[in-house]
């Protein structure tokens, strides 16, 4: 696991734009932490990137938005806090976004029993004093994305666990 520290929104926008050029079609980023923590503004870094600015909204009530980042590449944002279980993940066929695109989802630890193994886990955590402050923590279960998280965290501000 490696960790890196935000200090400010601008921070958590400028490292969810970092990510985005090393995510591929068929990558699962699952993003946690508290209500308010930061998973909508580090998505909505990552879709600065690729010049879609103020284009994310919270896909709480309708569980996924669609982008298409380029020609040849869809981004699928999912709010999944709203259902009950992974069986309604499945009802909307859910499963079926994990290889077409790239996928975030929000809340994704409800669903943890049908995400792939080799998904990338991001935990965003608030400051107890400082609400500017995050703790952003990078992991996987699998190797896949080890590259991808030295990259990210390698600013001089990330630390190992």
């Amino acid at each position: 696991m490696c960790n890196v520290i935000s200090s400010s929104a601008a921070e958590t926008l400028a490292l969810g734009a970092k990510i985005a050029p090393l995510l591929k079609k068929g990558d699962v980023v699952v993003l946690s932490g508290d209500l308010g923590a930061g998973k909508t503004l580090f998505v909505s870094g990552l879709l600065n990137f690729f010049d879609m600015k103020d284009e994310v909204s919270s896909p709480t009530f309708t569980i996924v938005n669609e982008y298409n980042v380029r020609s040849d590449l869809k981004l699928f944002h999912f709010d999944v806090y709203r259902l009950d279980s992974p069986d309604e993940f499945l009802a909307i066929g859910g499963d079926e976004f994990f290889y077409n695109g790239i996928c975030l989802i929000e809340w994704g630890e409800k669903i943890d029993e049908l995400l792939p193994k080799d998904c990338l886990r991001i935990k965003i955590e608030k400051d107890a004093e400082n609400n500017e402050k995050r703790k952003i923590s990078f992991y996987s279960s699998s190797n896949k994305f080890d590259d991808l998280i030295k990259e990210v965290t390698n600013n001089g501000e990330s630390s190992s666990d």
